[in-house]
């Protein structure tokens, strides 16, 4: 397997230029991860299927499914693209490379962790501050259209509030100086976290249902239910930072009353 990737890799790097590879390949992985992974929920909710899964019975209208896709192809190509174009030099100069050898698994393990920590930590901040009065109604009201959320609407924001919080997201690999390779797989594991947490859909087979201080689908839905001032659960991944704070109060005194509920239907039949 070791091989095969080395391989892989040694043809991508024969080919392509260091820039190529960090701007328009990231650009290209991104997208392919993002759409792979978010489309599969509009035509889960269109069709109906899985629905004894769904978190809310509501569901967008195609109209509203539309927007949201055209707006992220304008997002992604006039703010993201550039973006990436724009912090390649910040990256080499912090120690980014693509070059063999390829780093060890318990490199990129332990720093994929770190990024994933640290991102928790400053989205945390960062999206409170977002849902404060006037940065709520000016920026993140714009993310906060979906009240239903599916899985593209997780990038779905203000072109302000994509760099602010963007800032979260890449953070960890600017100030470590990452192999490429690390920050594909970083970006492809953040992609798919994101896409999960706004899915709507709470399966039984939820990485929340086997972690503990995994947030998830349930937990973020929660989050885009309540009014802005009321709504708390302001972690991506995890939910220690809630916890800790005392954020994640309404969302516990919810899962409590209704586990409460549960088990009285449960004696009753």
């Amino acid at each position: 397997m070791a091989s095969l990737i080395e391989s892989g890799w040694t043809y991508l790097i024969t080919h392509f230029s260091d820039f190529q590879l960090a701007c328009l390949g990231s650009f290209f992985l991104h997208e392919s991860v993002f759409f792979l992974s978010g489309l599969p929920y509009i035509f889960l909710e269109r069709a109906g299927w899985l629905s004894k899964y769904k978190i809310q019975t509501k569901n967008n209208t195609p109209a509203a499914q539309e927007k949201c896709i055209s707006r992220l192809l304008l997002y992604h190509f006039c703010v993201n693209l550039p973006v990436m174009c724009f912090s390649y030099p910040v990256f080499k100069y912090m120690g980014m490379r693509s070059s063999l050898p390829l780093p060890s698994w318990k490199v990129v393990s332990t720093q994929i962790l770190f990024y994933f920590i640290l991102e928790d930590f400053v989205f945390y901040w960062g999206h409170r501050i977002l849902h404060t009065k006037w940065l709520y109604k000016h920026v993140h009201s714009v993310h906060h259209e979906y009240a239903t959320p599916f899985g593209l609407t997780s990038e779905y924001a203000h072109p302000a509030e994509i760099l602010f919080l963007g800032f979260a997201t890449i953070i960890g690999p600017a100030i470590t100086g990452p192999h490429l390779i690390t920050l594909w797989l970083w970006m492809v594991l953040r992609v798919l976290e994101t896409v999960e947490a706004h899915c709507g859909y709470d399966f039984p087979w939820s990485l929340s249902k086997f972690l503990p201080v995994y947030g998830g689908a349930d937990f973020h839905d929660y989050h885009h239910r309540l009014l802005y001032t009321k709504s708390g659960n302001y972690s991506s991944t995890f939910v220690h930072m809630d916890w800790i704070f005392g954020t994640d109060k309404g969302y516990r005194k919810l899962k409590a009353l209704k586990s409460i509920g549960d088990e009285a239907t449960h004696k009753e039949n």
